[in-house]
């Protein structure tokens, strides 16, 4: 094979990076086995189980229950699929925020739920009110973000719970992104600070774990029992994750970054991280453009169409978000030194398209 692997030295959009060393050989050592047979996969299968309760400490769960997705639209498609399986109606809603992730529209797909789509307000958070206006009796799902996609924001989760609670819903909060960075700050986002009933969190974003690691999590037995199907060819007898065959490598190298990282080796990233999006923020707003408020390591600014277009001729792996601003994320693998480097461009590009060269 003469395909290069990925050089991350231009990347500068994605919610992925390079997994930590330790991580990459976890995974390597486990290439060849699948948890989604735990019978004949032992110890793959009791490497899951430590994966699962590292990950519960993080979100605040004494008896964690859930397993490693392959990311975090399997881990979202299961928290409507569970929703809907214990919903009472034959007609099931999700109420969610305009900034939910687009797997909620693959869910809603699948399962044939409708979705309730409310607004959010000029901080890019949900407007609770709204919320409350779209759930009722059919409401299966409301769901809260914790680290959008766009902007990094956190929805105010606790007034979700109760919207949740009076409509007789599950909440589902979608810290994909977010949940190896708010541990660090002030949010009140985990189950021991929100009443939430399912959570999504990817090891394989800010946790430095390979891909696939995503991370399905729950506080009750009840909402895997709503997705367990029979396996009668398998040692075990039942399963309730989506996918048949999984990566052990995902599972092993989840285990061992957070073996490595947690916490304080997550907490020296997230302030790394946070620093240079604060860093990149302040030089893109003295050069005149509007920017988001980085709250979480994420960056926002309405630079025109042309220079993002050049930037992009240019090599730099940027993306934009829905209305159409310059999204930056400050993964682990994102230095200042890029950033510097990335302005640079900026600066040197922008003179040629003031002048139309």
């Amino acid at each position: 094979m003469r395909a290069e692997p990925q050089d991350f030295s231009r990347v500068l959009s994605s919610m992925c990076t390079e997994p930590h060393p330790v991580a990459r050989e976890a995974a390597e050592a486990f290439l060849a086995t699948n948890p989604g047979d735990p019978g004949t996969y032992q110890t793959v299968a009791e490497l899951e189980t430590d994966a699962v309760d590292a990950l519960g400490e993080i979100v605040g769960l004494d008896d964690p229950h859930g397993y490693v997705a392959s990311g975090g639209t399997e881990a979202n498609i299961q928290a409507v699929r569970a929703a809907r399986n214990l919903a009472a109606t034959e007609d099931p809603n999700v109420v969610l925020p305009e900034s939910a992730h687009f797997s909620f529209r693959k869910a809603a797909g699948l399962l044939g739920v409708e979705l309730r789509t409310a607004p959010v307000d000029d901080d890019y958070r949900v407007h609770v009110d709204a919320v409350t206006e779209l759930a009722d009796a059919d409401t299966a799902l409301v769901v809260g973000v914790a680290g959008s996609t766009e902007y990094g924001r956190v929805d105010p989760l606790d007034a979700l719970a109760d919207v949740a609670d009076d409509a007789g819903a599950l909440l589902h909060v979608d810290a994909a992104w977010g949940g190896f960075v708010l541990p660090f700050t002030d949010r009140e986002w985990r189950f021991d600070h929100v009443d939430a009933d399912t959570l999504t969190i990817d090891p394989h974003k800010m946790g430095c774990a390979a891909i696939p690691a995503g991370g399905f999590l729950t506080r009750s037995p009840e909402v895997l029992d709503a997705l367990a199907v029979d396996t009668p060819y398998l040692e075990s007898t039942d399963q309730a994750t989506l996918t048949g065959t999984r990566s052990g490598a995902g599972v092993a190298s989840v285990v061992a970054a957070l073996e490595e990282l947690w916490p304080e080796g997550y907490r020296e990233q997230y302030v790394r991280a946070q620093n240079n999006a604060d860093w990149l923020a302040d030089a893109l707003a003295e050069r005149g453009y509007d920017v988001v408020e980085p709250e979480l390591p994420l960056v926002a600014a309405d630079v025109p169409p042309t220079l993002f277009d050049r930037l992009r001729e240019e090599g730099w792996r940027i993306s934009r978000t829905g209305a159409g601003e310059l999204r930056v994320v400050c993964m682990p693998h994102v230095t200042r030194e890029m950033l510097e480097s990335f302005v640079a461009d900026v600066d040197a590009l922008r003179r040629t398209v003031s002048t139309g060269d």
